[in-house]
């Protein structure tokens, strides 16, 4: 990689009172507007943000340095961005795995359904450790199954990142239309209308916090057109607005969702998605596979955001999204797992593969389809478009979040690959060295710091048992 001829670029407010951690001769990529990279600089962060970057050592005037760390052999990036999952899956893996999404989500249902609070915490804590063991620094959760009695699910959620020292945002889910009302989730799954705008609106005042370095936001995310109400979709617009937090939903996910669409509200998922007011920049989708020209038109017209999920899409057979074309037309893409009952690795870093080989598939698009750095680019400072946090995150520029990643690269998986980019993109998953969220070390020697990866592994192995032995019980 080519080294840029500017001068590293730094904060025009250097404190000297601060703690500084420095990482020198390491690959950068900084995913920046002009997508600039170093062959060998160096990273200084000071708090928990990114103080100076650039070419060469760090300046020589450094105080308050606490820790020097020498990256030969590694390429430094922005911390990857989940933009869509479902962390009560993790306790539902392997399950109905030759189904497509309506029956899958048949199978399914009926167990998510008895899920509780103990689970979802065990659930939550195993989805959230695989990802960051893998790089990411900023996790969200599409939680929307809220059985009665099973407690405080929301807080659960948060709490376990907040645990483990993620960047998170949990778009609080809802569904209101069961089978009696012609949607996909039996009866006794859903909420009411009216009970799941109380209960968003609350979380949303309970956790969600604004400001720039947020370790917690929160979004209005009711589930997919085929399990929500149209009243609820409307109001949970109206609601998000009204608050100032960002809306999230599963959107032409299939043919059968649009089929559905079709059939129940007389028009395609997009148009229906604008009739409620759920088109805009302050929205995303999860999937979006199947989208016609006009449809992509009208997510770029209004700035309506993406998140790509490959694999998850390949493990159901959706169908290949138009990634290629959605970028060109200029609308803001991300990446996400989605949930592990779907993709069963429940990890990111993949998906950066995924992402480029899947949609080398496409007949119109080939091998052009995507590269390396787009791939990577979708990961960390698209996630960050489409979580609406990018003057914060997803980029290496000074004055934003410390969220950064260090992947070892001159071991038996990489070593033969001369270009950094390429190495993490096309080659094996590469391990984290280091990882920092809000510049503080989450991973380190491709470990997590922060918590007990074998108790997690035990403790979500028990709940996934004792869900099935609940779920094979009568109602």
């Amino acid at each position: 990689m080519a080294a840029p001829a500017a001068k590293a670029s730094r904060t025009d407010s250097s404190r000297n009172d601060v703690s500084r951690i420095v990482i020198e001769n390491c690959a950068i990529a900084t995913v920046d507007a002009n997508d600039t990279e170093y062959a060998s600089g160096h990273v200084v962060v000071a708090g928990n943000r990114i103080e100076s970057i650039g070419s060469g050592t760090a300046p020589a005037d450094l105080t308050g340095v606490v820790r020097r760390i020498d990256g030969t052999g590694h390429l430094v990036t922005p911390g990857l961005i989940n933009t869509h999952h479902h962390f009560y899956q993790w306790i539902t893996r392997g399950l109905a795995t030759d189904h497509n999404l309506f029956d899958w989500l048949t199978a399914l249902y009926p167990t998510w359904a008895r899920i509780d609070e103990q689970m979802v915490t065990a659930a939550a804590r195993g989805s959230l450790a695989m990802m960051v063991r893998g790089g990411v620094t900023t996790a969200m959760d599409h939680h929307y199954v809220f059985p009665r009695g099973s407690g405080d699910l929301s807080s659960a959620i948060i709490g376990a990142a907040k645990n483990m020292g993620v960047r998170f945002t949990l778009a609080r889910g809802s569904m209101d239309r069961g089978e009696s009302d012609g949607g996909l989730p039996p009866d006794f799954a859903i909420e009411t209308t009216e009970g799941a705008l109380a209960a968003t609106e609350a979380t949303v005042d309970q956790h969600h916090d604004a400001s720039f370095d947020s370790m917690t936001q929160v979004a209005v995310a009711p589930c997919s057109p085929f399990s929500v109400s149209t009243e609820l979709m409307r109001q949970g617009a109206e609601l998000a607005r009204r608050k100032g937090v960002r809306l999230h939903t599963h959107g032409s996910e299939t043919v059968e969702e649009e089929k559905f669409c079709h059939e129940l509200f007389g028009m395609g998922p997009t148009d229906y998605f604008e009739s409620t007011g759920w088109l805009g920049s302050d929205v995303w989708m999860a999937h979006c596979v199947h989208m016609n020209d006009s449809d992509i038109a009208a997510f770029a017209r209004t700035g309506t955001g993406v998140a790509h999920c490959p694999s998850s899409n390949a493990r159901l057979a959706a169908g290949i999204a138009r990634v290629p074309d959605l970028l060109r037309a200029g609308v803001p893409v991300g990446l996400g797992v989605d949930g592990t009952a779907s993709n069963e690795s429940g990890e990111l870093h993949t998906e950066l593969r995924n992402a480029l080989l899947i949609n080398r598939l496409s007949a119109e698009h080939r091998e052009r389809a995507l590269n390396a750095r787009q791939a990577l680019r979708l990961g960390t400072y698209g996630g960050a478009q489409v979580l609406g946090r990018a003057a914060e995150i997803g980029s290496l520029e000074a004055g934003k979040l410390a969220d950064l990643v260090m992947w070892r690269i001159d071991g038996l998986g990489h070593s033969t690959i001369a270009d950094p980019v390429t190495a993490i993109v096309f080659g094996a998953a590469a391990p984290v060295t280091l990882s920092l969220i809000n510049g503080e070390p989450v991973v380190e020697d491709n470990h997590l710091t922060t918590v007990d990866e074998e108790a997690i592994a035990r403790s979500a192995r028990d709940e996934a048992q004792r869900l099935a032995r609940v779920a094979a019980q009568p109602r």
